[in-house]
């Protein structure tokens, strides 16, 4: 499905660095159709981008010993450059951080980094750090409360003393806080040591995360003449990079390359995020009509589709069809823009093509669901609800799924099944309340003890976990 954007509500967030930030995230709130996002910190969703980056990430993950299944890769609509762990298994990624690497190999190096910091626990790790440090900074206090009572009461020359027990009660949160931040430093030179041997492992070059670091440090090295290298949190450029150098060329793949097929599918992938971002203006500066590579001319086919007329769109999709037939994401390409045209009865049979390619595809088979059921033919019910069913098994937290399936079970009369499916969508957007009531509703109508019934019971009787 290409680009589709979801708002998220952010939780506890660990703001002590932009590259290995923690946060928890509720990224599974209702999407709508992409143009330009309004928030730049959305989730998106792309069935392409996201395929290409679990490829990237997977054998990083093997290496490292950490099982891919159990990590989710999350697309961020920043166009700033950025990627970070959050609660130990996910991966966040900025489109920045995709359409600024030059070559895959870059964007690898960083995702080996955020490989290491997984493998590593560093982010249980850092929790329990945090709450030595609370408990550190509490004993400190009350030692430095108490200094000042006894100031008080020793009298002679009082003032001179509880000035200095007061220094005394606020100099510990100073101190504990640099060696919190040294702690993550730490954390960040283990990272970039365990990327290079992952790569190493998967016959990969680190010389990609070197190019990318050395990047990030030229560009802070004039401010960083003039920041206390115990108050940051990574290792301060200079010496991040000379072990990080070290450590590379004493690799035997530091010489690797990526293959053309993989440069060939970064290329598109940054294609497709410029034309689904961006104006069509940038989009012709860019993808000129003088540019007749493959990635040029997928950019101008979405911009078209996007900004266009239909008519010319379908032309040119049409055209990259024929240059791929077996390309899933072109035929989920013309699907899609046909479907937002209000063509969704021509839009199920390139939806049905993309499925047939990638039949694990929960995007697009939600999106084949959708155009069914958007057709009004009850005839195509039972094979929407079908493949709706089918979408959520692989995107289980998916709210526009289940609304569309509360529509298919609704015209069918079936209106326990679309309550509970209207109660799943509302609570995967994090509405609660709703969730709870239509829930209470649905099973109210459901067989008790049924697989239905659990489900509107699992949903009735949520709490909210309390973060700590």
């Amino acid at each position: 499905m290409p680009f589709r954007a979801n708002k998220f509500k952010p939780g506890f967030v660990r703001a002590l660095s932009a590259a290995t930030a923690c946060a928890i995230l509720s990224a599974s709130v209702p999407g709508t159709a992409l143009a330009q996002s309004k928030d730049r910190l959305s989730p998106v969703r792309d069935a392409e981008t996201e395929e290409l980056m679990r490829d990237y990430s997977r054998p990083l993950l093997r290496a490292a010993g950490v099982d891919p299944t159990a990590v989710e890769i999350a697309l961020i609509g920043d166009f700033s450059f950025n990627a970070f762990v959050a609660n130990g298994r996910r991966i966040f990624i900025n489109l920045g951080a995709i359409v600024e690497s030059k070559r895959p190999n870059q964007l690898i190096g960083v995702l080996a980094h955020e490989t290491g910091h997984i493998a590593g626990g560093h982010l249980s790790n850092l929790r329990q750090q945090m709450d030595a440090a609370q408990t550190r900074a509490i004993i400190a206090m009350l030692l430095g409360a108490a200094a000042v009572a006894g100031g008080a009461i020793a009298g002679a020359d009082g003032n001179t003393i509880a000035g200095g027990a007061r220094a005394a009660a606020t100099a510990p949160g100073s101190i504990v806080q640099r060696d919190l931040l040294a702690y993550v430093r730490a954390q960040e030179q283990a990272a970039d040591q365990a990327a290079v041997n992952y790569l190493t492992k998967t016959g990969q070059s680190a010389k990609g995360m070197l190019e990318t670091f050395r990047g990030f440090a030229d560009k802070s090295m004039f401010s960083s003449r003039f920041v206390d290298p115990y108050a940051v949190t990574h290792p301060m450029p200079t010496d991040r990079i000379a072990l990080l150098e070290r450590a590379v060329n004493a690799s035997p793949t530091v010489n690797a390359v990526d293959s053309p097929e993989l440069v060939h599918r970064h290329q598109m992938v940054q294609a497709k995020i410029w034309a689904f971002m961006k104006g069509p203006d940038v989009i012709a500066r860019r993808y000129p009509a003088t540019d007749t590579s493959l990635p040029a001319r997928y950019a101008r086919a979405i911009s078209a589709y996007r900004f266009g007329s239909i008519q010319d769109a379908q032309k040119q999709i049409d055209a990259l069809i024929a240059a791929q037939s077996n390309n899933p994401y072109f035929w989920e390409l013309k699907g899609q823009s046909l479907l937002e045209a209000g063509r969704a009865r021509q839009a199920i049979d390139p939806l049905r093509r993309a499925a047939s390619i990638k039949p694990k595809s929960g995007l697009i088979r939600m999106m084949l669901g959708e155009a069914m059921i958007a057709t009004g033919d009850n005839g195509l019910l039972d094979a929407a609800l079908t493949e709706l069913r089918q979408a959520i098994a692989y995107e289980p937290r998916a709210p526009k799924a289940y609304r569309n399936l509360a529509q298919g079970y609704g015209r069918k009369g079936m209106n326990a099944e679309a309550d509970l499916a209207s109660a799943q969508s509302a609570f995967h957007s994090g509405d609660m309340t709703t969730a709870k009531q239509l829930a209470a509703r649905s099973k109210s109508q459901l067989a008790t003890g049924s697989p239905s019934w659990l489900r509107a019971d699992d949903i009735v009787n949520y709490r909210t976990p309390k973060l700590k």
